[in-house]
């Protein structure tokens, strides 16, 4: 009898805890090193949660989610994280090595540090100069990154099967994204081999006053840089290019800037364009040769080097041939290397 009564309590109290609603809420809390700002970001279209993050870096918070992959941004670098509510996650980084240092602890880690291990892996696979190769070379390296990440997420036993699909799906973007990318940078090199005539630019209104044309500058290198005020990674490149152009100063070469701002971009004013590529010139006291392409993403030199993204860097020649249709950006120390050997 004492154990028919005992049985029954214990099935009653499985009853009650199974009763009981299961947290709608993830907890999520952690130790920041180096933290790079007073506020961690978790975001995903649709959602957006400021977690306050204290002086001595650590952390605490409540997020109400639909399960899914959402990204967590420091202030400078940003690592995807899966939440589902009733997870009890714990976050340790360190901002000065970030994805190689993040370590996840609690309810919910084994799936986030499988994520953690899948972005170095990835980071590894794809560390490679995919510019310099042929077409055949690049579908073979993209192809054995596809077989080699796709190994690493299919031997992960137990993840949450949105974390699989979504990983195999991000994988499929990410060779498609390199293989357009590269394969553009492939195919403008064979368009464009070195040594080749450079498409040139004529008249173009310098800011200092009249014209500039390619031709001008014969007998010189020439760095073209073509930007636009309005964007951000264009602008990211302007100190790199700053102190460029101080330490070669006395060098054959001249550093053009060459603004595709158009109509379309400032409100269907070619005049407010005009306004705005003089005043950032001006303001951010923009140095070497400062020039505007008439017809923007139509001008003929845009269209002649099959620009399509940008910031885009030239270098050409001292006879106007080619060098590399798709130069090092400025804050890309192969660019002092490049120019250390031509000059």
């Amino acid at each position: 009898m004492k154990k028919t009564l005992i049985f029954a309590a214990a099935i009653a109290m499985v009853a009650c805890q199974e009763d009981q609603p299961k947290k709608d809420y993830v907890s999520f809390s952690g130790t920041i090193t180096n933290p790079s700002s007073d506020s961690l970001l978790v975001e995903k279209r649709g959602f957006k949660k400021v977690i306050a993050v204290k002086t001595d870096g650590t952390f605490s918070d409540t997020l109400q989610v639909t399960p899914g992959m959402y990204y967590i941004y420091d202030g400078s670098e940003s690592s995807s994280i899966f939440l589902r509510n009733g997870y009890d996650l714990k976050l340790t980084m360190d901002t000065k090595e970030f994805d190689e240092s993040i370590k996840y602890a609690g309810e919910g880690s084994e799936v986030n540090n499988f994520l953690a291990q899948k972005a170095l892996k990835e980071e590894r696979v794809f560390d490679k100069d995919f510019s310099k190769m042929g077409k055949e070379d690049l579908d073979k390296a993209m192809a054995e990154a596809k077989t080699e990440i796709t190994t690493f997420i299919e031997s992960q036993k137990g993840l949450d099967s949105i974390v699989v699909a979504e990983s195999r799906a991000g994988l499929e973007g990410n060779i498609k994204g390199l293989t357009e990318y590269y394969g553009g940078i492939i195919a403008l090199r064979e368009a464009f081999p070195k040594g080749s005539p450079s498409p040139s630019f004529e008249g173009y209104e310098n800011f200092k006053g009249g014209t500039t044309s390619l031709a001008d500058l014969k007998g010189k290198y020439v760095y073209v840089d073509v930007w636009a005020t309005w964007c951000a990674p264009c602008k990211a490149e302007i100190p790199f290019l700053k102190e460029l152009e101080a330490e070669m100063q006395d060098k054959d070469i001249a550093f053009v800037s060459m603004s595709i701002d158009d109509d379309r971009s400032h409100k269907g004013s070619w005049e407010q364009a005009h306004t705005d590529w003089k005043a950032m010139v001006a303001d951010k006291q923009l140095s070497g040769i400062q020039i505007m392409a008439p017809k923007g993403w139509q001008s003929q030199f845009i269209q002649d080097y099959l620009i399509s993204g940008i910031p885009r860097f030239i270098l050409i020649d001292p006879s106007g041939n080619v060098v590399d249709p798709n130069a090092p950006r400025p804050s890309d120390p192969e660019l002092k290397t490049m120019l250390a050997a031509l000059l």
